[in-house]
């Protein structure tokens, strides 16, 4: 029987998961357990380059698991686990450290992005963190890591980390692929729809944990545009509130923009606007009934992440094992 290909990702729990994080990723995370051998975390190390409040990075740390399984990734097909749980994600990083170049950090833009927003906290695991999440995906030996648009200088810092340590020690790493999704890649916030959705901008976020009525009132006041006709077309270059809603409509009811578009002819941005709300009410509705149902079952979460360290910690030691042996570290 022919070996899965691997694919791994993760994300911080920096702040509550949202419809971005579910459509851009997660739902086609799950789409994806019969073709490959996944692994999926939650990145709380990388969180604290910026100053957490200790006791709500736990919560949303174990909510975030909880949200990963309610979205539809079985943990007996999926491994899912906490990165912390994992010693050898930072002890990779530090070696992949020693083969990163300072200008290759300093050009990162997210680097100068949150140096910008944090300048009172510009420490240097803000300058650093690429290689810890070139260590993330390494370890794992992974084929595809998917990732959107803004995240493919992540991987390209790493295949190049790790084209440079196999040019000095063999076929060490596997060249991972960045794996982009043609649909759904890019949800962009309903307040500001030339950036992507941010749990930084809440009125323009939707939360998977958001009471319906919430979700409602913000697709109401959701950005449009100022056009006279308030006709429901899809261009995102000069309609790109109006398109960000058809990607999202279209995202949750698996309609084309020509459906979309049939559908609301004639009818206006103020029956379009509360019909994607209510779209998107529907679709998150057993999330996050089924999140909360699995909050409280603080056992059998225990035992998810549990199981899932040591399934990753298993692949992850015998790529740190084989990488301490090539740089000449005596074995224990």
């Amino acid at each position: 029987m022919e070996e899965k290909k691997v694919m791994l990702s993760g994300i911080q729990p920096s702040g509550d998961l949202h419809l971005g994080n579910y459509l851009g990723a997660i739902k086609n995370w799950a789409d994806r357990v019969d073709d490959f051998d996944c692994y999926y975390f939650m990145a709380d190390q990388h969180t604290i380059t910026v100053r957490q409040n200790p006791a709500d990075l736990r919560r949303r740390t174990i909510q975030q698991l909880a949200a990963y399984i309610a979205c539809g990734l079985d943990p007996e097909k999926n491994t899912l686990f906490i990165q912390s749980h994992v010693p050898a994600h930072a002890q990779l990083g530090w070696v992949l450290s020693c083969y990163t170049m300072f200008g290759e950090l300093s050009r990162m833009t997210q680097f100068k992005d949150k140096a910008e927003k944090h300048k009172d906290n510009i420490n240097a695991g803000l300058f650093t963190y690429p290689v810890l999440m070139a260590a993330d995906i390494l370890l794992y030996q992974p084929d595809f890591v998917p990732v959107g648009e803004d995240q493919k200088q992540h991987v390209e810092i790493t295949r190049d980390i790790a084209k440079r340590f196999n040019s000095v020690y063999g076929e060490v790493f596997k060249i991972p692929e960045p794996f982009i999704p043609r649909a759904g890649a890019r949800i962009y916030g309903l307040t500001t729809p030339d950036g992507k959705m941010s749990k930084s901008i809440p009125e323009g976020c939707v939360f998977l944990l958001d009471e319906p009525e919430v979700i409602a009132r913000k697709f109401k006041k959701a950005v449009t545009d100022s056009d006279r006709e308030r006709c429901v077309r899809y261009d995102r270059e000069n309609k790109p509130g109006v398109a960000n809603l058809m990607d999202i409509y279209s995202a949750v009811t698996g309609c084309s923009y020509e459906e979309i578009e049939r559908e609301f002819d004639g009818k206006g941005y103020g029956v379009f606007k509360p019909a994607v709300g209510e779209a998107v009410i529907e679709t998150l509705r057993p999330i996050r009934e089924e999140t909360l149902r699995l909050i409280k079952d603080k056992a059998y979460l225990e035992s998810v992440y549990r199981q899932g360290a040591e399934r990753a910690s298993k692949r992850a030691y015998k790529t740190l094992n084989k990488v301490y042996k090539k740089v000449g570290f005596v074995a224990r």
